[in-house]
């Protein structure tokens, strides 16, 4: 007979088909700029019909991978993007009706993989300030909890733990057998990473994507790091030659070729202190020490902002509603020097014109 699963029928879900081409895009944390084209094309002279034709071969890039990170081959799980091995780990390591403690506002993904399997997905709220006390956190870390979401740094809000702070929360886990998923998509953008907790330790993961810094969103490709066992059981639950073989080739390239990694840092780098550098001068609030995105409190309506960006400037960002003591605001994606400065210019028109 039919069947549809409930809980599919009853999740909810937002799909983007938005058309962004032809705008300034800061509105989902990629890089607006992407790649050098010169780096592009130097890649893709690589690339032939039997490239194409053929199934994609994760090993070679694995080991690349591995070498670059210090370990090898089985503390490596290659995803199509993160967000694929996120799911998974909720998947294998909850139960239906698990419990699984993450903070909020963050990836909503976390919420509905969560949603969509069953489990119970418990929030842990950012205090008004828009800081998270590790205290709150393991307040939820009761006996029964199965799995923790952390993300270092957070989407959207751009908190980081500190080394003190992920050790407490780790002795509770550890104590509680509580599995740890640690999501560091926007490694490199800060220094700080728990990965060696993953390649170290059991029940610890950590996932990365090569979609933000890396600049390689259209490709789909990221990784899930944990203890061997634990990496089985992910690759599980994949599906034939998930990854992509122009993603991997893209990725082996920006790993090995010298300047390339390094280029997008200091690019990112020197956007981020124009864009900061410039809401201090002109009185803006602004919230975010991590990531490739900040939170800024306008000073009149940011949704009309928002809309008078897209029609007028060409410029996509997006409005978050309830942001603590910032109340409704504008999460931007940072990218290089020039791109922020024409967010900025087009920041300081519209905002002084709107009632």
């Amino acid at each position: 007979m039919y069947y549809l699963d409930s809980k599919i029928e009853n999740l909810y879900r937002i799909f983007d088909q938005n058309e962004r081409k032809g705008y300034l895009r800061l509105d989902l944390n990629e890089n607006p700029s992407g790649l050098p084209q010169d780096f592009i094309n130097n890649v893709l002279k690589e690339v032939d019909s039997r490239f194409v034709g053929q199934y994609p071969e994760t090993l070679h890039f694995t080991e690349v991978l591995a070498n670059y990170l210090g370990t090898d081959i089985s503390h490596l799980c290659l995803v199509n993007g993160s967000a694929e091995g996120i799911r998974y780990i909720i998947q294998a390591f909850t139960s239906p009706e698990g419990r699984v403690v993450g903070v909020v506002p963050s990836y909503f993904m976390f919420q509905v993989y969560s949603e969509m399997y069953g489990r119970n997905f418990v929030k842990v709220p950012y205090n008004e300030d828009l800081t998270m006390d590790v205290k709150n956190i393991i307040a939820e870390l009761t006996e029964d909890t199965q799995l923790l979401i952390l993300l270092n740094p957070n989407n959207p809000m751009g908190n980081v733990y500190s080394e003190e702070e992920f050790e407490r929360i780790m002795k509770v886990a550890n104590e509680k057998q509580i599995t740890v998923l640690i999501d560091e998509a926007y490694h490199y953008f800060y220094p700080g990473t728990f990965i060696n907790y993953a390649l170290n330790h059991e029940h610890v993961f950590v996932t990365r994507t090569f979609s933000k810094l890396f600049s390689l969103a259209g490709c789909r490709l990221g990784y899930v790091a944990g203890w061997p066992e634990g990496v089985k059981m992910v690759q599980k639950l994949c599906t034939p030659h998930n990854t992509n073989a122009f993603a991997m080739l893209f990725a082996e390239k920006i790993l090995e070729t010298p300047g390339v990694l390094q280029n997008l840092i200091d690019k990112f780098n020197e956007g981020r202190k124009y864009l900061i550098d410039q809401l201090d001068a002109n009185g803006y609030a602004h919230k975010g020490e991590a990531g490739n995105f900040i939170f800024i409190k306008t000073k009149t309506d940011a949704e009309k902002i928002v809309a008078r960006m897209k029609a007028e400037k060409k410029i996509l960002i997006k409005s978050y509603p309830n942001v603590g003591e910032f109340g409704t605001c504008l999460r931007v994606s940072i990218g290089e020097k020039k791109c922020m400065e024409q967010f900025v210019k087009a920041l300081l028109e519209i905002d002084k014109t709107i009632e």
